[in-house]
């Protein structure tokens, strides 16, 4: 599900060179697997998978673990309830952290972020350090996803599927909050009519069903990804 996501992200847009983690809780506390460091979303396959502890030991498979999930691992340990995380710099969601305003969810398609995105306004700089989590971390609060300023987004999720699929939505509700922008004032979605598509859109079936449409589209391009 980890390469799925990759590849899933990787023909979305979310490439950016080496930019971006999608680091998952391993089956014992305390250990994370992650994409070995040095390699594309689009390189990822099951055999470049790696698994390492909270202090980013490498723990098992062939690769190198990535330094930049140190601030991921500040979100794990305040929400128990996360046990995925995808953080990327798709275009437009970081084209919209340079305006200094926050993500407006005002579509149906879009709704699974209402009400559940945070903003973090001011840039901390890169976030390889402790510093960097803590703020991200305490900005993030009980929200699902987060819009960085000058730098991307972010989902910390129950699931690698609803984390997935939330990294995708966001960066087309930043696209779709551009392009109306670019003509005219955001009529905004009624709350309580928004807050049940927010509920509606984020049922595991749901989510499962919509991962599972983008990982057969993927796999029809990408066979050699779970080798």
């Amino acid at each position: 599900k980890m390469v799925l996501s990759c590849r899933i992200l990787a023909d979305e847009g979310h490439e950016s060179a080496l930019s971006g983690q999608i680091p998952q809780r391993g089956e014992k506390p305390g250990t994370y697997w992650m994409l070995s460091f040095g390699l594309g979303f689009d390189e990822a396959q099951a055999s470049n998978i790696v698994l390492c502890d909270d202090d980013l030991n490498l723990l098992e498979g062939d690769g190198m673990v990535n330094p930049s999930n140190r601030f991921h691992l500040w979100i794990y340990r305040h929400r128990p309830d996360v046990s995925a995380i995808i953080h990327t710099h798709p275009p437009y969601c970081s084209a919209l952290s340079l305006l200094g305003e926050p993500l407006v969810a005002a579509h149906m398609d879009t709704s699974m972020v209402y009400d559940d995105c945070a903003f973090l306004a001011e840039w901390p700089g890169p976030p390889i350090g402790d510093e960097e989590g803590q703020l991200i971390h305490e900005a993030l609060g009980d929200n699902r996803s987060i819009l960085l300023a000058h730098h991307g987004q972010l989902c910390a999720c129950s699931t690698i599927e609803e984390a997935a699929v939330l990294s995708v939505f966001i960066e087309r509700a930043a696209r779709m909050q551009l392009l109306a922008r670019a003509v005219g004032k955001i009529k905004e979605l009624k709350p309580e009519a928004a807050k049940e598509a927010h509920d509606y859109r984020l049922q595991p079936k749901a989510v499962g069903a919509t991962f599972h449409y983008f990982a057969r589209r993927v796999l029809r391009k990408h066979s050699e990804a779970l080798e």
